[in-house]
């Protein structure tokens, strides 16, 4: 989200986060305890995020096919679970994961 920001040719004036504040920021925010169901402009980015992260997700199943991509996006099901546990994690996988972050704790 920081690099979002940070990418934008103007600031925002104000935030509205679904459910968290990013630290260290001077630009004023809200969070909002589940604003994707509250707040139309978070549903939306929410949607936006979600159609986006989808795509991604089958272009990395192109390159990283023994995780199964394509069928879970990167939830944490348990075909998802299994294939950490079978291959490891990869360089797409995200160590703010839990089950990514446990499995590193583990090596």
């Amino acid at each position: 989200m920081l690099s979002a920001l940070q990418a934008l040719a103007h600031p925002p004036d104000y935030l509205l986060i679904d459910a968290l504040v990013l630290p260290g920021l001077r630009i004023r925010q809200k969070g909002i305890v589940r604003g994707d169901r509250t707040v139309l402009s978070i549903a939306c980015a929410s949607i936006a995020a979600k159609v986006s992260r989808d795509h991604i997700m089958l272009e990395l199943d192109a390159d990283y096919p023994q995780y199964g991509f394509r069928s879970h996006k990167g939830y944490g099901t348990a075909r998802h679970l299994d294939c950490l546990r079978t291959h490891g994690a990869c360089q797409v996988h995200r160590l703010t994961f839990a089950p990514v972050r446990d499995l590193a704790r583990l090596i």
